[in-house]
């Protein structure tokens, strides 16, 4: 049965459907955009789809530019550039489109270009967020082009120090996308090792959120679905890549683990952040080879939860039968099961830890790693040892 369009606010407006992306035009008018910058990466830029998108907005009137210097891993040159240009073009609200790096890009576009302070001024930490002027925030509509990081519904972006080398998670509530479009024929042209990747973080997310030891029943309970949404739908969008039920059902799980994880991540994240920032590699493939290292690592905190939700996605053998499916399903997807696998060393891992222990997601494992203890991990992830 094809899946019908749906709108859903959770909180985020969802326009959720194949074709949807032509009613962009309608919805930056809606939020009050008549010259929005048009962020993305160099890639996507060079695309016709998005050179035919662009050309829309503009029949519909609307002066739209676009700005495509974004890195993979964003960095802070990325937001100064990108600041630039929105003032440059006297522009009033931000399009975020792509994959994470895009849309985490965008939002930080909107949110610093009327600020006087630096992006890591504005880091994740206690009440940092209130040192922004709220009132100068632009208004982003997000498109995602990838399923995996959930970006578009979330109110934080990732850039790394260009010093340090370490992730930041760069938050305001104000930057949550007032509308996010998640259009499955947008993600038919990804290649099949990037839908893995992408997809292996959406479940990243769902299994950590759903994890973390915090109070959240609802977040609890999306991650559940979002889980069950990833176990039915990875492999197929993988192998038949124009399956769009498939696709429209990873974008749902995409955006229900970013969703769920306010309830909190864990050591995945605490983990793939100082290797993505010391070896630029990506994030979601990161995650999808630490993750089953992490699990068993804290088996003896959410082992009861775990056998609740193998029973509710169908998996036999509880907490063992679940982490075999994890096993399995990065298998049938192309995930390597170790670090090494994509050029991941053990020199650094005195660093990946002190980085590791201070990261904000560390905060929201079930089990509070000493640095000794994330060292280990982290070696056990780069030489394969489960």
């Amino acid at each position: 049965m094809t899946l019908p369009n749906r709108n859903f606010n959770f909180p985020t407006a969802l326009k959720f459907g194949a074709g949807r992306i032509k009613e962009l035009a309608d919805h930056c008018k809606a939020v009050g955009m008549k010259r929005p910058l048009f962020v993305t990466d160099p890639g996507l830029a060079a695309m016709p789809m998005v050179q035919d998108i662009v050309a829309d907005l503009k029949k519909a009137g609307l002066a739209a530019l676009v700005f495509s210097d974004v890195r993979p891993n964003p960095v802070e040159a990325n937001v100064i550039a990108g600041v630039k240009a929105y003032k440059a073009g006297m522009h009033d609200g931000v399009i975020a489109f792509g994959g994470g790096s895009g849309l985490d890009i965008g939002k930080m576009i909107a949110l610093m270009h009327g600020q006087s302070i630096s992006v890591f001024d504005l880091e994740d930490v206690d009440d940092w967020w209130t040192r922004a002027d709220a009132t100068r925030i632009s208004p982003i509509i997000a498109v995602p082009t990838t399923a995996g990081t959930g970006s578009e519904v979330g109110r934080a972006g990732v850039v790394t120090h260009p010093v340090t080398h370490e992730k930041k998670i760069i938050f305001h509530p104000a930057i949550m996308p007032r509308i996010s479009i998640l259009d499955p024929d947008l993600t038919v042209g990804l290649p099949a090792k990037l839908t893995a990747a992408t997809g292996m973080d959406a479940l990243a997310h769902n299994i950590e959120a759903y994890s973390a030891p915090f109070y959240h029943p609802l977040a609890k309970g999306v991650a559940l679905e979002g889980m069950l949404l990833v176990k039915e739908n990875l492999a197929k969008a993988v192998k038949k890549p124009k399956d769009l039920d498939a696709r429209g059902n990873m974008l749902l799980a995409s955006s229900m683990g970013a969703t769920a994880f306010q309830r909190g991540l864990g050591a995945v994240h605490a983990l793939s952040h100082p290797f993505g920032g010391l070896y630029d590699a990506h994030h979601g493939m990161l995650n999808g080879i630490i993750l089953p290292y992490v699990v068993k690592a804290n088996r003896k905190k959410i082992e009861k939860d775990i056998d609740r939700a193998a029973a509710y996605l169908g998996i036999k053998g509880g907490f063992d039968g679940f982490l075999k499916w994890i096993l399995a399903l990065r298998k049938e997807v192309g995930i390597p099961h170790k670090l090494a696998d994509i050029g991941i060393d053990t020199k650094r891992l005195d660093e990946v830890a002190a980085m590791a222990i201070k990261d904000p997601s560390a905060g929201g494992n079930p089990i509070l790693f000493t640095e000794k203890q994330y060292k280990a991990l982290a070696k056990k992830c780069v030489i394969g040892e489960l």
